[in-house]
């Protein structure tokens, strides 16, 4: 008997009974005393898993969806394909008290969501764009700078490295085979399961951008 299972209810209804009624055991009472009890014990059950949702910490399901839809927006922190509950739930926690308005704020939450920290240029950053006898040459550092683009950055965001496509063997592996029970199958380059598709990369980056700045945003996959 656990609190506040069935036994536990039935227990507390017979306690609450006149002996001089109603003998402990009664068949019919008893029959009574537990369905009520059964309809308590679902209205408990209930109870606690709202008051677990309610809190992000105890939060499960579709209702740790419901918690990011609330603080971010519909499209601002999705839940990536098949990523488990405490993964999405740390995800949310740190979306919540992110540093944002700074280059680091763009810089940690790319390398976060697809494991590759970007390239940023800033043209009016004398740090991206070095200068003439310091950190700059054709083909080898530095980059074209002007103050005609203030408060613009280029960023070059970089997809995560691809995990395959599940339960697909490739060619020369003795699990597939024409006409016969195999995993092999024909695909397209859509099929590889990354988890994180560019609209999110660009919805992170916007959710951190400062206000009345401007992010020029190139995405495309890690070099080799």
């Amino acid at each position: 008997m656990a609190t506040g299972d069935q036994s536990d209810f039935l227990a507390r209804l017979w306690a609450r009974m006149p002996n001089a009624w109603f003998p402990l055991g009664a068949t019919v009472i008893n029959a009574v005393l537990s369905g009520i009890a059964y309809v308590l014990a679902t209205v408990y059950t209930s109870v606690q898993f709202f008051i677990a949702q309610a809190r992000l910490s105890t939060s499960t399901g579709g209702w740790l969806d419901l918690f990011a839809v609330d603080y971010f927006g519909s499209t601002g922190l999705q839940r990536n394909a098949n990523e488990a509950d405490g993964s999405y739930q740390s995800r949310i926690s740190i979306n919540m008290l992110r540093e944002r308005g700074t280059r680091r704020a763009v810089i940690s939450i790319l390398t976060q969501l697809t494991g590759n920290a970007p390239t940023i240029i800033e043209p009016s950053r004398p740090q991206d764009t070095g200068a003439y006898g310091y950190a700059m040459g054709y083909g080898v550092a530095g980059a074209y700078g002007s103050l005609l683009y203030p408060y613009q950055a280029f960023i070059t965001a970089y997809r995560p490295v691809g995990k395959g496509i599940p339960y697909v063997n490739g060619y020369g592996n003795y699990a597939g085979g024409y006409s016969t029970p195999s995993r092999a199958s024909y695909v397209d380059i859509s099929d590889v399961a990354t988890g994180v598709s560019d609209a999110q990369i660009y919805a992170a980056i916007a959710s951190v951008m400062p206000a009345a700045t401007i992010a020029w945003v190139s995405i495309t996959n890690p070099p080799a």
